[in-house]
Protein backbone atom coordinates (compact mmCIF):
# COMPACT_ATOMS: atom_id res chain seq x y z
CA UNK A 1 0.00 0.00 0.00
CA UNK A 2 1.16 3.56 -0.88
CA UNK A 3 2.28 5.51 2.00
CA UNK A 4 0.19 8.22 2.86
CA UNK A 5 1.26 11.88 1.71
CA UNK A 6 1.47 14.44 4.73
CA UNK A 7 -0.98 17.32 3.80
CA UNK A 8 0.26 20.56 3.96
CA UNK A 9 -0.87 23.98 3.05
CA UNK A 10 0.86 27.73 3.43
CA UNK A 11 -0.74 30.04 5.94
CA UNK A 12 -0.37 32.87 7.90
CA UNK A 13 -0.23 31.70 11.91
CA UNK A 14 -0.81 33.57 14.44
CA UNK A 15 -0.01 33.08 18.05
CA UNK A 16 -0.63 35.27 21.15
CA UNK A 17 -0.79 34.99 25.07
CA UNK A 18 -1.42 36.79 27.76
CA UNK A 19 1.69 39.27 29.66
CA UNK A 20 2.63 37.63 33.39
CA UNK A 21 -1.13 35.42 33.42
CA UNK A 22 0.28 32.94 36.01
CA UNK A 23 0.80 36.43 38.28
CA UNK A 24 -3.11 37.82 37.22
CA UNK A 25 -4.30 34.34 37.98
CA UNK A 26 -2.67 34.28 41.42
CA UNK A 27 -4.09 37.65 42.68
CA UNK A 28 -7.33 37.04 41.44
CA UNK A 29 -8.00 33.59 39.96
CA UNK A 30 -12.33 33.77 39.27
CA UNK A 31 -11.71 37.55 38.05
CA UNK A 32 -8.63 37.33 35.52
CA UNK A 33 -10.73 34.21 34.15
CA UNK A 34 -13.69 36.25 33.86
CA UNK A 35 -12.13 39.08 31.81
CA UNK A 36 -10.14 36.62 29.82
CA UNK A 37 -13.55 35.04 28.41
CA UNK A 38 -15.12 38.34 28.07
CA UNK A 39 -12.31 39.57 26.20
CA UNK A 40 -12.80 36.53 24.00
CA UNK A 41 -16.47 36.84 23.51
CA UNK A 42 -16.45 40.40 22.81
CA UNK A 43 -13.77 41.30 21.12
CA UNK A 44 -11.44 38.32 19.90
CA UNK A 45 -13.09 35.79 18.40
CA UNK A 46 -15.67 38.36 16.71
CA UNK A 47 -12.27 40.35 15.00
CA UNK A 48 -10.70 37.35 13.93
CA UNK A 49 -13.69 36.03 12.37
CA UNK A 50 -14.49 39.16 10.66
CA UNK A 51 -10.84 38.94 9.10
CA UNK A 52 -11.11 35.83 8.05
CA UNK A 53 -9.25 33.87 10.75
CA UNK A 54 -10.31 30.34 11.66
CA UNK A 55 -9.10 29.57 15.88
CA UNK A 56 -7.08 26.31 15.50
CA UNK A 57 -7.06 26.04 19.43
CA UNK A 58 -7.05 27.50 22.78
CA UNK A 59 -4.67 26.43 25.70
CA UNK A 60 -5.06 28.32 29.08
CA UNK A 61 -3.94 31.66 27.85
CA UNK A 62 -2.55 31.00 24.25
CA UNK A 63 -4.30 31.28 21.40
CA UNK A 64 -3.38 29.56 18.23
CA UNK A 65 -4.80 31.56 15.04
CA UNK A 66 -4.29 30.52 11.24
CA UNK A 67 -5.38 33.01 8.62
CA UNK A 68 -5.32 32.83 4.58
CA UNK A 69 -3.41 36.42 4.25
CA UNK A 70 -0.39 37.39 5.92
CA UNK A 71 -2.29 40.99 5.74
CA UNK A 72 -5.65 40.20 7.31
CA UNK A 73 -3.12 38.62 10.36
CA UNK A 74 -1.36 41.65 11.09
CA UNK A 75 -4.33 43.93 10.11
CA UNK A 76 -6.15 41.59 12.84
CA UNK A 77 -3.36 41.93 15.27
CA UNK A 78 -2.90 45.74 15.34
CA UNK A 79 -6.48 46.10 15.34
CA UNK A 80 -7.06 44.41 18.66
CA UNK A 81 -3.87 45.84 19.88
CA UNK A 82 -4.78 49.01 19.58
CA UNK A 83 -8.29 48.36 21.51
CA UNK A 84 -6.59 46.89 24.30
CA UNK A 85 -4.61 49.46 24.63
CA UNK A 86 -7.32 51.87 24.59
CA UNK A 87 -9.28 49.74 27.42
CA UNK A 88 -5.93 49.41 29.23
CA UNK A 89 -5.47 52.86 29.61
CA UNK A 90 -7.71 54.08 32.53
CA UNK A 91 -6.72 50.72 34.13
CA UNK A 92 -4.64 50.39 37.17
CA UNK A 93 -1.62 48.22 36.25
CA UNK A 94 -2.09 45.02 38.05
CA UNK A 95 -5.82 45.12 36.10
CA UNK A 96 -4.47 45.15 32.78
CA UNK A 97 -4.40 42.51 30.44
CA UNK A 98 -2.23 42.68 28.11
CA UNK A 99 -1.55 40.32 24.71
CA UNK A 100 1.71 39.64 23.01
CA UNK A 101 1.51 38.86 19.51
CA UNK A 102 3.71 36.50 16.82
CA UNK A 103 2.73 36.19 13.22
CA UNK A 104 4.71 33.48 10.72
CA UNK A 105 3.71 32.84 7.15
CA UNK A 106 4.96 29.27 6.44
CA UNK A 107 4.26 25.94 5.40
CA UNK A 108 2.02 24.08 7.98
CA UNK A 109 1.17 19.97 8.42
CA UNK A 110 -2.75 19.67 8.71
CA UNK A 111 -3.42 16.74 10.56
CA UNK A 112 -7.62 17.35 11.55
CA UNK A 113 -8.35 20.60 12.41
CA UNK A 114 -4.39 21.06 13.97
CA UNK A 115 -2.21 22.43 12.62
CA UNK A 116 1.50 21.99 13.02
CA UNK A 117 5.58 22.50 11.84
CA UNK A 118 7.90 24.94 11.30
CA UNK A 119 5.18 27.13 10.44
CA UNK A 120 3.57 27.22 13.66
CA UNK A 121 6.95 27.04 15.97
CA UNK A 122 8.55 30.22 14.48
CA UNK A 123 5.08 32.26 15.18
CA UNK A 124 5.17 30.77 18.57
CA UNK A 125 9.01 31.58 19.21
CA UNK A 126 8.12 35.36 17.52
CA UNK A 127 5.64 35.49 20.70
CA UNK A 128 8.01 34.90 23.26
CA UNK A 129 10.28 37.46 21.63
CA UNK A 130 7.41 40.22 21.71
CA UNK A 131 6.94 43.09 23.99
CA UNK A 132 3.74 43.58 25.54
CA UNK A 133 0.88 45.09 23.75
CA UNK A 134 3.70 44.77 20.61
CA UNK A 135 3.05 42.26 17.55
CA UNK A 136 6.27 41.19 15.67
CA UNK A 137 6.31 39.15 12.59
CA UNK A 138 8.95 37.07 10.88
CA UNK A 139 10.73 38.54 7.47
CA UNK A 140 8.15 36.48 5.15
CA UNK A 141 5.14 38.26 6.50
CA UNK A 142 7.07 41.83 6.56
CA UNK A 143 7.78 40.75 3.04
CA UNK A 144 4.24 40.55 2.37
CA UNK A 145 2.40 42.91 3.96
CA UNK A 146 5.05 46.29 3.47
CA UNK A 147 2.91 49.14 1.19
CA UNK A 148 -0.33 47.06 2.16
CA UNK A 149 -1.27 48.18 5.69
CA UNK A 150 -1.37 51.55 7.66
CA UNK A 151 1.61 50.16 9.39
CA UNK A 152 5.22 50.77 10.78
CA UNK A 153 7.31 47.93 10.50
CA UNK A 154 10.71 48.08 12.79
CA UNK A 155 13.76 46.11 11.31
CA UNK A 156 14.62 43.99 14.33
CA UNK A 157 17.46 42.16 13.10
CA UNK A 158 17.81 38.21 12.86
CA UNK A 159 17.11 36.85 16.03
CA UNK A 160 18.63 33.60 17.46
CA UNK A 161 15.55 31.29 19.18
CA UNK A 162 15.12 27.96 20.62
CA UNK A 163 14.76 25.00 18.52
CA UNK A 164 15.27 26.34 15.44
CA UNK A 165 18.89 26.06 14.01
CA UNK A 166 18.41 29.34 12.01
CA UNK A 167 18.02 32.90 13.23
CA UNK A 168 14.64 34.46 12.17
CA UNK A 169 13.79 37.85 10.80
CA UNK A 170 12.06 39.97 13.04
CA UNK A 171 9.97 42.94 12.40
CA UNK A 172 8.17 45.30 14.69
CA UNK A 173 4.38 46.08 13.78
CA UNK A 174 2.94 49.09 14.88
CA UNK A 175 -0.41 51.42 13.51
CA UNK A 176 1.07 54.23 12.33
CA UNK A 177 -1.49 56.44 14.48
CA UNK A 178 0.48 54.67 17.28
CA UNK A 179 3.97 54.64 16.54
CA UNK A 180 3.18 58.72 16.48
CA UNK A 181 1.17 59.08 19.49
CA UNK A 182 1.74 61.59 21.76
CA UNK A 183 3.11 64.20 19.69
CA UNK A 184 5.17 66.81 21.74
CA UNK A 185 4.86 70.26 20.79
CA UNK A 186 6.88 71.57 17.44
CA UNK A 187 9.91 72.76 18.76
CA UNK A 188 12.05 75.73 16.91
CA UNK A 189 14.75 74.09 14.67
CA UNK A 190 17.87 74.26 16.17
CA UNK A 191 20.59 75.79 13.50
CA UNK A 192 22.78 73.08 12.19
CA UNK A 193 26.53 73.92 13.21
CA UNK A 194 29.32 74.81 9.98
CA UNK A 195 30.63 71.57 10.26
CA UNK A 196 29.28 68.57 9.97
CA UNK A 197 26.93 67.39 12.78
CA UNK A 198 26.09 63.84 14.44
CA UNK A 199 24.30 62.54 16.99
CA UNK A 200 24.87 58.30 17.90
CA UNK A 201 22.17 57.07 19.15
CA UNK A 202 22.38 53.89 22.12
CA UNK A 203 22.93 50.77 20.14
CA UNK A 204 19.90 48.16 20.76
CA UNK A 205 20.64 44.80 22.19
CA UNK A 206 19.18 42.58 19.87
CA UNK A 207 20.37 39.49 21.82
CA UNK A 208 17.85 39.26 24.20
CA UNK A 209 20.15 38.90 26.74
CA UNK A 210 20.09 41.85 29.78
CA UNK A 211 23.82 41.07 30.45
CA UNK A 212 24.35 42.58 26.74
CA UNK A 213 22.84 45.70 27.41
CA UNK A 214 26.75 47.14 28.82
CA UNK A 215 27.93 46.23 25.88
CA UNK A 216 25.92 47.81 23.55
CA UNK A 217 25.78 50.84 25.73
CA UNK A 218 29.48 50.89 25.92
CA UNK A 219 29.55 50.41 21.72
CA UNK A 220 27.80 53.59 21.39
CA UNK A 221 29.89 55.51 24.43
CA UNK A 222 32.74 55.14 22.90
CA UNK A 223 32.13 56.04 19.60
CA UNK A 224 30.56 59.55 20.96
CA UNK A 225 34.09 59.63 22.78
CA UNK A 226 35.89 59.13 20.04
CA UNK A 227 33.83 61.15 17.63
CA UNK A 228 34.59 63.70 20.09
CA UNK A 229 38.01 64.01 19.42
CA UNK A 230 37.88 65.18 15.72
CA UNK A 231 37.94 69.05 15.48
CA UNK A 232 36.46 69.00 12.09
CA UNK A 233 33.11 67.28 14.16
CA UNK A 234 30.28 68.74 15.84
CA UNK A 235 29.18 65.64 18.38
CA UNK A 236 26.40 65.92 20.33
CA UNK A 237 27.23 64.50 24.25
CA UNK A 238 26.03 61.21 25.30
CA UNK A 239 23.71 62.34 27.48
CA UNK A 240 21.65 63.86 25.02
CA UNK A 241 21.73 60.94 22.33
CA UNK A 242 21.10 58.87 25.16
CA UNK A 243 17.44 60.39 26.19
CA UNK A 244 16.40 57.99 22.80
CA UNK A 245 17.44 54.14 24.54
CA UNK A 246 14.48 51.98 23.96
CA UNK A 247 12.23 54.67 21.94
CA UNK A 248 11.07 53.63 18.74
CA UNK A 249 11.15 57.33 17.06
CA UNK A 250 11.85 58.73 12.94
CA UNK A 251 15.43 59.76 12.56
CA UNK A 252 14.00 62.81 10.49
CA UNK A 253 13.09 63.48 14.02
CA UNK A 254 15.72 63.06 15.97
CA UNK A 255 17.88 64.82 13.52
CA UNK A 256 15.73 68.01 14.42
CA UNK A 257 15.36 67.38 17.76
CA UNK A 258 19.25 67.44 18.48
CA UNK A 259 19.75 70.00 15.30
CA UNK A 260 22.33 67.32 13.51
CA UNK A 261 22.45 66.54 10.13
CA UNK A 262 23.56 63.17 10.38
CA UNK A 263 22.72 59.75 12.17
CA UNK A 264 24.66 56.93 13.54
CA UNK A 265 22.42 54.29 14.88
CA UNK A 266 23.27 50.21 15.27
CA UNK A 267 22.62 46.98 17.38
CA UNK A 268 24.27 44.46 18.64
CA UNK A 269 23.68 40.80 18.97
CA UNK A 270 25.24 37.80 20.56
CA UNK A 271 24.34 34.11 19.35
CA UNK A 272 26.44 31.52 21.59
CA UNK A 273 30.17 32.56 21.30
CA UNK A 274 29.74 34.98 18.68
CA UNK A 275 28.94 38.87 18.43
CA UNK A 276 27.11 40.85 15.47
CA UNK A 277 27.62 44.60 15.33
CA UNK A 278 25.62 46.58 12.96
CA UNK A 279 25.76 50.47 12.40
CA UNK A 280 24.79 52.76 10.03
CA UNK A 281 24.94 56.14 9.41
CA UNK A 282 21.82 58.67 7.83
CA UNK A 283 21.14 61.83 6.44
CA UNK A 284 18.77 63.04 9.18
CA UNK A 285 16.66 65.42 6.65
CA UNK A 286 16.86 62.98 3.92
CA UNK A 287 16.50 59.45 5.33
CA UNK A 288 20.01 59.09 2.93
CA UNK A 289 21.64 56.36 3.91
CA UNK A 290 24.92 56.37 3.85
CA UNK A 291 27.24 53.86 5.03
CA UNK A 292 26.59 50.85 7.16
CA UNK A 293 28.86 48.11 7.96
CA UNK A 294 28.32 44.39 10.06
CA UNK A 295 31.28 43.57 12.35
CA UNK A 296 30.81 39.73 13.40
CA UNK A 297 33.62 38.14 15.67
CA UNK A 298 34.22 35.94 18.11
CA UNK A 299 33.66 36.94 21.98
CA UNK A 300 37.04 36.09 24.00
CA UNK A 301 37.91 39.35 25.30
CA UNK A 302 34.43 41.49 25.41
CA UNK A 303 36.74 44.54 26.30
CA UNK A 304 38.72 44.40 23.66
CA UNK A 305 36.53 43.34 21.04
CA UNK A 306 34.66 46.06 22.01
CA UNK A 307 37.88 48.42 21.59
CA UNK A 308 38.42 47.07 17.83
CA UNK A 309 35.22 47.59 16.69
CA UNK A 310 34.79 50.97 18.10
CA UNK A 311 38.29 52.05 16.64
CA UNK A 312 36.75 50.44 13.11
CA UNK A 313 33.29 52.31 13.30
CA UNK A 314 35.09 55.61 14.20
CA UNK A 315 37.93 55.41 11.21
CA UNK A 316 35.13 54.72 8.53
CA UNK A 317 33.02 57.46 9.66
CA UNK A 318 34.89 60.07 8.65
CA UNK A 319 35.82 59.77 5.47
CA UNK A 320 32.13 58.83 4.79
CA UNK A 321 30.95 62.13 6.62
CA UNK A 322 33.71 63.83 4.06
CA UNK A 323 31.61 61.93 1.23
CA UNK A 324 28.35 62.95 2.02
CA UNK A 325 29.25 66.53 2.92
CA UNK A 326 31.21 67.03 -0.76
CA UNK A 327 28.11 65.83 -2.50
CA UNK A 328 26.00 67.95 -0.44
CA UNK A 329 28.12 71.41 -1.36
CA UNK A 330 27.60 70.51 -5.00
CA UNK A 331 23.96 70.53 -4.52
CA UNK A 332 24.73 74.30 -3.33
CA UNK A 333 25.10 77.20 -4.92
CA UNK A 334 29.20 78.55 -4.95
CA UNK A 335 28.00 81.86 -3.96
CA UNK A 336 25.99 80.22 -0.96
CA UNK A 337 29.05 78.36 0.60
CA UNK A 338 30.77 78.85 3.33
CA UNK A 339 34.54 78.50 3.93
CA UNK A 340 34.16 74.60 5.35
CA UNK A 341 31.17 74.27 2.09
CA UNK A 342 34.63 75.04 -0.04
CA UNK A 343 37.24 72.89 2.06
CA UNK A 344 34.27 69.58 1.45
CA UNK A 345 34.29 70.10 -2.19
CA UNK A 346 37.75 70.07 -2.51
CA UNK A 347 38.57 67.27 -0.68
CA UNK A 348 37.43 64.50 -3.28
CA UNK A 349 39.40 66.26 -5.72
CA UNK A 350 42.41 66.23 -3.80
CA UNK A 351 41.98 62.40 -3.31
CA UNK A 352 41.41 61.67 -6.84
CA UNK A 353 45.50 62.29 -7.11
CA UNK A 354 44.56 64.04 -10.63
CA UNK A 355 46.40 66.89 -12.34
CA UNK A 356 43.10 67.75 -14.10
CA UNK A 357 41.42 67.90 -10.05
CA UNK A 358 44.24 69.78 -8.56
CA UNK A 359 43.78 73.04 -9.99
CA UNK A 360 40.20 73.34 -9.66
CA UNK A 361 40.58 72.13 -5.58
CA UNK A 362 43.49 74.68 -5.45
CA UNK A 363 40.97 77.43 -6.31
CA UNK A 364 38.28 76.03 -3.98
CA UNK A 365 40.59 76.14 -0.92
CA UNK A 366 41.89 79.50 -2.02
CA UNK A 367 38.45 80.55 -1.81
CA UNK A 368 37.87 78.81 1.73
CA UNK A 369 41.08 81.01 3.05
CA UNK A 370 39.47 84.06 1.22
CA UNK A 371 36.47 84.12 3.34
CA UNK A 372 38.74 82.47 6.95
CA UNK A 373 42.11 83.41 6.75
CA UNK A 374 42.49 81.32 9.99
CA UNK A 375 40.52 78.13 9.14
CA UNK A 376 43.61 75.95 9.74
CA UNK A 377 41.62 72.86 7.75
CA UNK A 378 41.68 74.50 4.81
CA UNK A 379 45.42 75.11 4.88
CA UNK A 380 46.48 71.15 5.99
CA UNK A 381 44.18 70.21 2.86
CA UNK A 382 45.99 72.78 0.52
CA UNK A 383 48.74 71.71 1.98
CA UNK A 384 48.35 67.75 1.11
CA UNK A 385 46.91 68.89 -2.63
CA UNK A 386 50.32 70.53 -2.99
CA UNK A 387 52.53 67.43 -1.91
CA UNK A 388 50.72 65.23 -3.78
CA UNK A 389 51.03 67.34 -7.02
CA UNK A 390 54.78 67.62 -6.61
CA UNK A 391 54.90 64.03 -5.54
CA UNK A 392 53.34 63.21 -9.08
CA UNK A 393 55.57 65.41 -10.84
CA UNK A 394 53.03 67.41 -12.30
CA UNK A 395 54.61 70.67 -12.72
CA UNK A 396 58.05 71.63 -13.94
CA UNK A 397 61.58 71.71 -12.34
CA UNK A 398 61.42 74.66 -11.15
CA UNK A 399 58.13 74.88 -9.47
CA UNK A 400 57.98 75.05 -5.50
CA UNK A 401 55.01 73.23 -4.52
CA UNK A 402 56.51 71.04 -2.12
CA UNK A 403 58.09 74.62 0.11
CA UNK A 404 54.16 76.14 -0.47
CA UNK A 405 53.13 73.09 1.27
CA UNK A 406 55.73 73.27 4.20
CA UNK A 407 54.69 76.57 4.80
CA UNK A 408 50.93 75.91 4.34
CA UNK A 409 51.57 72.95 7.02
CA UNK A 410 53.51 75.07 9.11
CA UNK A 411 50.54 77.38 9.48
CA UNK A 412 47.72 74.89 9.54
CA UNK A 413 49.43 73.77 12.86
CA UNK A 414 50.05 76.79 14.47
CA UNK A 415 46.33 77.95 14.03
CA UNK A 416 45.37 74.95 15.26
CA UNK A 417 47.79 72.14 17.31
CA UNK A 418 44.77 70.22 18.04
CA UNK A 419 43.59 69.36 14.79
CA UNK A 420 45.33 66.09 13.40
CA UNK A 421 45.00 66.97 10.08
CA UNK A 422 47.68 69.72 10.39
CA UNK A 423 49.94 67.28 11.68
CA UNK A 424 49.65 64.91 9.33
CA UNK A 425 49.80 68.07 6.57
CA UNK A 426 53.72 68.52 8.00
CA UNK A 427 54.52 65.38 8.21
CA UNK A 428 53.73 64.99 5.06
CA UNK A 429 55.58 67.61 3.93
CA UNK A 430 58.65 66.97 6.18
CA UNK A 431 58.53 63.53 4.78
CA UNK A 432 58.52 65.05 1.48
CA UNK A 433 61.46 66.92 2.25
CA UNK A 434 63.84 63.63 3.38
CA UNK A 435 63.07 65.26 6.95
CA UNK A 436 62.37 61.77 8.50
CA UNK A 437 62.71 62.32 12.09
CA UNK A 438 60.08 65.60 12.14
CA UNK A 439 57.74 63.67 9.94
CA UNK A 440 57.47 60.67 12.11
CA UNK A 441 56.70 63.37 14.57
CA UNK A 442 54.39 65.02 13.26
CA UNK A 443 52.61 61.74 12.03
CA UNK A 444 52.43 60.79 15.51
CA UNK A 445 51.12 63.74 17.14
CA UNK A 446 48.07 63.16 14.38
CA UNK A 447 47.95 59.73 15.55
CA UNK A 448 48.34 60.62 19.16
CA UNK A 449 44.83 63.53 18.39
CA UNK A 450 43.29 60.75 16.53
CA UNK A 451 44.19 57.43 16.81
CA UNK A 452 41.36 56.29 14.11
CA UNK A 453 42.71 58.27 11.70
CA UNK A 454 42.54 55.91 8.88
CA UNK A 455 44.39 58.78 6.27
CA UNK A 456 47.22 59.42 8.91
CA UNK A 457 48.05 55.98 9.31
CA UNK A 458 48.26 55.70 5.68
CA UNK A 459 50.06 58.30 4.76
CA UNK A 460 52.42 57.29 7.97
CA UNK A 461 53.06 54.17 6.45
CA UNK A 462 54.10 55.85 3.03
CA UNK A 463 57.02 58.35 4.80
CA UNK A 464 57.61 55.28 6.83
CA UNK A 465 58.38 53.44 3.29
CA UNK A 466 60.56 56.51 1.96
CA UNK A 467 61.94 55.58 5.02
CA UNK A 468 63.38 52.45 4.08
CA UNK A 469 61.01 51.15 7.41
CA UNK A 470 59.30 48.54 5.22
CA UNK A 471 57.78 46.16 8.27
CA UNK A 472 56.05 49.59 9.93
CA UNK A 473 54.93 51.04 6.46
CA UNK A 474 53.22 47.97 5.97
CA UNK A 475 51.34 47.73 8.72
CA UNK A 476 50.41 50.99 8.57
CA UNK A 477 48.94 50.88 5.29
CA UNK A 478 47.13 47.33 6.78
CA UNK A 479 45.47 49.41 9.36
CA UNK A 480 44.61 52.46 7.16
CA UNK A 481 42.28 49.71 5.32
CA UNK A 482 41.29 47.67 8.22
CA UNK A 483 39.59 51.18 9.95
CA UNK A 484 38.26 52.38 6.30
CA UNK A 485 37.27 49.97 4.23
CA UNK A 486 35.85 51.32 1.57
CA UNK A 487 37.90 54.20 1.59
CA UNK A 488 38.36 56.54 -1.61
CA UNK A 489 42.14 56.81 -0.82
CA UNK A 490 42.41 53.29 -0.15
CA UNK A 491 43.25 52.60 -4.06
CA UNK A 492 46.86 53.93 -3.99
CA UNK A 493 47.77 52.10 -1.25
CA UNK A 494 49.42 49.33 -3.57
CA UNK A 495 51.86 52.19 -4.39
CA UNK A 496 52.72 52.63 -0.77
CA UNK A 497 53.19 48.79 -0.64
CA UNK A 498 54.89 48.71 -3.45
CA UNK A 499 57.77 51.16 -2.34
CA UNK A 500 57.87 49.74 1.56
CA UNK A 501 58.80 45.94 -0.46
CA UNK A 502 61.19 47.90 -3.10
CA UNK A 503 63.16 49.53 0.05
CA UNK A 504 63.48 45.94 1.60
CA UNK A 505 64.56 44.68 -1.89
CA UNK A 506 61.75 42.44 -2.25
CA UNK A 507 61.18 43.31 -6.03
CA UNK A 508 59.17 40.85 -7.02
CA UNK A 509 56.76 41.91 -4.36
CA UNK A 510 57.00 45.70 -5.07
CA UNK A 511 56.18 44.59 -9.01
CA UNK A 512 53.06 43.17 -8.18
CA UNK A 513 51.75 45.41 -5.82
CA UNK A 514 52.63 48.36 -8.57
CA UNK A 515 50.95 46.27 -10.88
CA UNK A 516 48.06 46.51 -8.65
CA UNK A 517 47.98 50.24 -8.43
CA UNK A 518 48.22 50.74 -12.19
CA UNK A 519 44.85 48.18 -12.53
CA UNK A 520 42.75 50.32 -9.76
CA UNK A 521 44.67 53.59 -11.37
CA UNK A 522 46.09 53.49 -14.82
CA UNK A 523 47.31 57.20 -14.54
CA UNK A 524 49.34 56.30 -11.34
CA UNK A 525 52.86 57.94 -12.12
CA UNK A 526 54.24 56.64 -8.64
CA UNK A 527 53.23 53.14 -9.07
CA UNK A 528 54.53 53.13 -12.53
CA UNK A 529 57.69 54.50 -11.29
CA UNK A 530 57.72 51.48 -8.63
CA UNK A 531 56.98 49.11 -11.22
CA UNK A 532 59.19 50.79 -14.07
CA UNK A 533 62.18 50.61 -11.02
CA UNK A 534 61.38 47.19 -10.01
CA UNK A 535 61.24 45.41 -13.41
CA UNK A 536 64.46 46.80 -14.15
CA UNK A 537 66.49 45.42 -10.80
CA UNK A 538 64.72 42.08 -11.68
CA UNK A 539 66.06 42.27 -15.26
CA UNK A 540 62.63 41.80 -16.74
CA UNK A 541 63.41 44.36 -19.33
CA UNK A 542 60.40 43.89 -21.36
CA UNK A 543 58.14 45.05 -19.34
CA UNK A 544 60.47 47.60 -17.78
CA UNK A 545 60.78 49.29 -21.11
CA UNK A 546 57.44 48.92 -21.70
CA UNK A 547 56.29 50.65 -18.03
CA UNK A 548 58.79 53.63 -18.88
CA UNK A 549 57.03 54.12 -22.22
CA UNK A 550 53.94 54.54 -20.67
CA UNK A 551 55.31 56.77 -17.66
CA UNK A 552 57.52 59.26 -20.17
CA UNK A 553 53.39 59.72 -21.27
CA UNK A 554 52.43 60.34 -17.89
CA UNK A 555 54.76 62.48 -16.77
CA UNK A 556 57.13 63.84 -19.44
CA UNK A 557 59.54 65.59 -17.34
CA UNK A 558 60.30 62.57 -16.02
CA UNK A 559 64.16 62.04 -16.05
CA UNK A 560 67.11 60.37 -13.49
CA UNK A 561 68.06 63.41 -12.60
CA UNK A 562 64.32 64.41 -11.82
CA UNK A 563 64.08 61.03 -9.87
CA UNK A 564 67.37 61.95 -8.07
CA UNK A 565 66.14 65.15 -6.79
CA UNK A 566 62.43 64.87 -6.13
CA UNK A 567 61.67 61.11 -4.77
CA UNK A 568 61.65 61.80 -1.05
CA UNK A 569 63.55 58.64 -0.12
CA UNK A 570 66.83 60.09 2.43
CA UNK A 571 68.54 56.61 2.15
CA UNK A 572 71.51 57.40 -0.54
CA UNK A 573 71.46 53.29 -0.91
CA UNK A 574 67.59 52.95 -1.24
CA UNK A 575 67.71 55.66 -3.62
CA UNK A 576 70.37 54.93 -5.25
CA UNK A 577 68.94 51.14 -6.36
CA UNK A 578 65.36 52.96 -7.39
CA UNK A 579 67.19 55.33 -9.44
CA UNK A 580 69.28 52.39 -11.28
CA UNK A 581 66.21 50.39 -11.88
CA UNK A 582 64.96 53.49 -13.35
CA UNK A 583 67.54 53.72 -15.70
CA UNK A 584 67.41 50.08 -16.70
CA UNK A 585 64.46 50.80 -17.45
CA UNK A 586 65.14 52.75 -19.80
CA UNK A 587 64.67 56.07 -18.34
CA UNK A 588 66.37 59.33 -20.43
CA UNK A 589 69.20 60.77 -18.28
Amino acid sequence: MAEKRVQRRLAAILVADVVAYSRLMEKDEAGTLERLKALRADLIYPRIAADGGRIVKTVGDGLLVEFPSAVDAVRNALDIQGVMARRNADLAEDRRMEFRVGINLGDVIIEGDDIHGDGVNVAARLEGLCEPGGVYVSGSVFDQVTGKLDAWFDDLGEQTVKNLARPVRVFRAQIKSEAVADPKPVAEALTLPDKPSIAVLPFENMSGDPEQEFFADGISEDIITELSRLRGFFVIARNSSFIYKGQSIAISDVAHDLGVRYILEGSVRRAGNRIRVTAQLIEGDAGTHIWAERYDRMLDDIFELQDEITRQIVGALEPSLMVAEAERSQRQRPENLDAWGYVARAMPLIWTWSGNDYGPAETLLCKAIEIDPNYARAHSILALGLIVNAWFGRDGPDDDSADQAFEEAKLAVKLDANDPWGHLALGFAYGYRRNSEDAFAEMEQALTLNPNFALAHGFYGLVLSWAGEAQKALKEVDLAERLSPRDVINIHYPTIRGVACFAAGDYEAAAAHARTGIRQRSDATGAHRVLAASCGQLDALEEAQATAARLVKLQPEITLRWAQNNVPIPSSEFLGRYVEGLRLAGIPE
